[in-house]
């Protein structure tokens, strides 16, 4: 009974101490420079895919073009909400979200590619989906235990870009190249 106690107080008075780290108490084990690094290459990876599926949205011409323009639009819009979880979570960790253009391309792990037909948009996006697959895979797995929130929020966002994936592998399927 006295250890629960012990516990309890050890608890108590930790939560007091660095109050200022508002949710990252002592028991968070992550290096949270670390995290917070990798937190900001992936937003500005989701960032940089936001901006060109908007683009393609805009730019997608051809008799298939209205479909894959809608869909173009969705990915875009889930893409900003993942960017808008990755931001709150950098500011939670104590980080600073970043966000000026011109760091964002050098921290992206996907290229901002143009294109010019429908067919050459669809498999941009879907490289860029297979590296951000690939790169929250990895960032998981490094996580580990150190920091379920993170990696919580990460696996979800990982679920979206395989549908993406899943999708864009349909329409390469369905538009004529």
């Amino acid at each position: 009974m006295s250890t629960d106690t012990e516990n309890v107080e050890t608890v108590r008075k930790q939560a007091r101490e660095h109050i200022g780290d508002g949710a990252v108490t002592a028991g968070y084990t992550a290096d949270r420079d670390s995290v917070v690094k990798h937190l900001n290459e992936s937003l500005a990876t989701e960032l940089v895919c936001v901006l060109r599926y908007r683009r393609h949205h805009f730019m997608a011409k051809g008799i298939h073009s209205k479909s894959v323009a809608d869909e173009f639009l969705a990915h875009s819009n889930e893409e900003q909400g993942h960017a808008d979880l990755i931001a709150a979570r950098i500011v939670q960790l104590g980080g600073a979200p970043e966000f000026s253009p011109d760091k964002l391309s050098g921290l992206s792990h996907a290229d901002y590619v143009e294109c010019s037909s429908l067919g050459e948009m669809i498999k941009e996006n879907l490289v860029a989906e297979r590296i951000a697959i690939d790169s929250y895979r990895s960032l998981i797995q490094s996580l580990g235990d150190n920091d379920p929130t993170t990696r919580r929020m990460l696996e979800s966002i990982l679920a979206v870009e395989e549908e993406h994936a899943d999708e864009l592998a349909d329409l390469l399927q369905a538009v004529p190249q």
